[in-house]
């Protein structure tokens, strides 16, 4: 896909990976829009030359403040970015279910009612796509945050599903694996880490070569490794 003149909606793009998307697509000459909370990040992307919208999409009103936001305008590209998790481990202590029930509306329901919401206006469009960021812990899940895993593994099934329905229209569907990147959502936890600058860059890239899948950094030897060995992946992946 050209990513120049196309109008883009990046949700959770005031930080980490979506700011990231949101700066790379706009110096590619794309009219970027990006939801958030932040006031603060939202006034610093607004002085960047990007259009924001005010929008909490961890319940249904965050859908309606976007649609309002948008008026109507025509989209090209929609990324489902927006992701947060939860503690949910019960060696640790008693889950939080006001977390979990954020979670699963910010990762599965909002990415899936915006698309919903959406896809009349991206059925106008010469050329359209749909991105949906899910995880590598959605190939195989970790014993540590298994609430976040499963909204990952739903949002690729979704994905899956998705791009089957829409293989013979002109909207392409494209589901990004990340690894552990280095984002806010991530902070205190070891490991190596990606830098979220890379991991929109190979992102990205998918977009522009019309990739089903962008396995970003080692998510490609863990779904490598997952083809031959889905035992030993799940062995591995398990103890995070």
């Amino acid at each position: 896909m050209q990513i120049s003149g196309k109008m883009v909606l990046v949700t959770g793009g005031t930080d980490g990976i979506g700011r990231q998307l949101a700066l790379q697509l706009q110096a590619k000459g794309a009219d970027v829009w990006i939801t958030g909370r932040d006031a603060e990040r939202l006034t610093r992307a607004r002085g960047e030359g990007m259009q924001v919208i005010t929008a909490d999409l961890t319940g249904p009103e965050g859908i309606e403040a976007v649609l309002r936001g948008m008026g109507g305008r025509s989209l090209d590209i929609l990324i489902n970015n927006a992701g947060m998790g939860t503690e949910h481990d019960f060696r640790v202590g008693q889950p939080d279910m006001v977390g979990d029930e954020r979670t699963l509306w910010l990762n599965v329901h909002a990415p899936i009612r915006l698309i919903v919401a959406l896809m009349a206006n991206l059925q106008t469009r010469p050329e359209a796509m749909i991105v949906n960021v899910t995880s590598g812990l959605a190939i195989a899940p970790s014993a540590g945050s298994p609430v976040y895993c499963a909204s990952k593994a739903a949002m690729r099934s979704y994905t899956q599903s998705l791009r089957a329905q829409l293989k013979d229209t002109h909207i392409h569907v494209l589901e990004a694996l990340p690894p552990l990147v280095d984002t806010a959502m991530t902070s205190g936890r070891g490991g190596r880490k990606l830098p979220p600058q890379e991991c929109a860059r190979q992102i990205i890239a998918a977009m522009e070569s019309g990739a089903d899948e962008a396995n970003v950094g080692m998510v490609r030897i863990l779904k490598a490794l997952n083809q031959v060995a889905p035992w030993l992946v799940r062995r591995i992946m398990i103890g995070f």
